[in-house]
């Protein structure tokens, strides 16, 4: 059976994807497997809550997590771990 991924697993990847070194807008479409514009929402919204900062190099847009999106990253490992152990069981 195929996981569908919830909402705070999405943010998850792209938060994690974003640590892990992976700074460019497409790259991060591929990596985290979304496709363009739910991806651009996610980012706008990351961007207005501070959770990451926005950078141009040449023609490269660029994406860098912020002391608060390090923050958060932690909390959602957190809440996705509690989430599947939870629904696991259920």
């Amino acid at each position: 059976m195929i996981h569908k991924r919830s909402r705070l697993e999405i943010y998850l990847d792209i938060l994690k994807t974003i640590k892990k070194g992976t700074r460019k807008t497409t790259r991060i479409m591929y990596k985290t497997n979304l496709s363009w514009q739910p991806l651009m929402r996610i980012l706008h919204s990351f961007l207005a809550e501070g959770l990451v900062i926005f950078q141009i190099e040449g023609k490269h847009h660029l994406y860098e997590l912020t002391e608060k999106g390090e923050t958060v990253l932690e909390n959602l490992s957190k809440a996705v771990e509690w989430e599947r152990r939870h629904h696991k069981y259920a």
